[in-house]
């Protein structure tokens, strides 16, 4: 931890409580990896300038620690913030140009000994813990060890992968998503127009499928019922014109003599003692 020495004995009468310690340790982590302080608070001021050093009211609340930072090479701006609760600290790290957020949750007594906040080589614990908790969870994304960016596919390995999915779509035996994909473009095969043929077209004799559902036409096998030779005792020949949609009324070619049972109630029907 070369440097983190030096820089807690320049703070060492600033620092009151384990807190402290931490917020520190924090910052020289963010100045190791390329950043630089240039002031505390979330607005800033004329005073401003990148230093490895911490500013002169960096520890003036201990219930809430707000430090700025500025890359070193560029104009990329960091807000740091971190607010105590009970036996934590937790740490925030905002992007200012792409608002991109990073958390930490620290136990403090984990990393640092409240009974030696004065003395440098027995004050901080498991540094080597902290430090990696530090770069792995709270730095910027390009920041942190390789292990922990995001790697970008190669060329090769994004057309292999379009190879695999080409293939997969081809399986016959693949089971399809529950999400099919949707092309984006336009069928080529539908007219630009076609929207409500349906209503202009409602039998579909011009293939579009039409809006109305006859069971004569549906595509299942018709029983050879025509409704245009009549029903015997029913209905006469030529009561249903050729071709004109029927739904059925009964069963066909029944034949009930005398009245209609459903016309005509059961015997006793009044004679409450039946």
């Amino acid at each position: 931890m070369a440097g983190l020495e030096v820089l807690y004995t320049s703070v060492a009468g600033g620092i009151t409580c384990p807190q402290d310690a931490v917020m520190c340790f924090v910052h020289w982590e963010m100045i190791k990896s390329g950043y630089r302080c240039i002031g505390s608070g979330d607005e800033p001021r004329s005073s401003d300038k990148k230093s490895e050093l911490l500013p002169a009211d960096w520890s003036s609340n201990k219930e809430l620690y707000s430090l700025r930072y500025k890359a070193k090479d560029s104009d990329t701006q960091l807000l740091l913030k971190g607010i105590t609760v009970d036996s934590t600290l937790i740490f925030n790290l905002m992007n200012s140009s792409t608002q991109q957020v990073s958390d930490l949750t620290v136990n403090i007594s984990d990393y640092v000994d409240a009974e030696q906040l004065h003395t440098f080589d027995r004050v901080f614990k498991d540094t080597n813990s902290f430090s990696e908790k530090v770069k792995n969870q709270l730095l910027p994304a390009q920041d942190r060890p390789s292990g922990q960016r995001p790697e970008k596919k190669s060329q090769r390995e994004e057309e292999e992968e379009e190879q695999r999915r080409r293939g997969e779509d081809s399986d016959p035996l693949r089971i399809p998503s529950r999400h099919p994909h949707r092309p984006h473009c336009p069928n080529p095969l539908v007219p630009p127009f076609a929207a409500g043929g349906a209503d202009l077209d409602p039998f579909g004799s011009r293939g579009g499928g039409g809006m109305i559902v006859d069971p004569l036409r549906s595509g299942y096998p018709r029983s050879g019922f025509d409704p245009s030779s009549g029903i015997p005792d029913i209905l006469p020949p030529g009561a249903v014109p050729p071709g004109a949609r029927f739904d059925p009324f009964g069963p066909i070619g029944r034949h009930r003599p005398g009245p209609d049972p459903d016309h005509m109630p059961p015997p006793g029907f009044d004679d409450m003692f039946m």
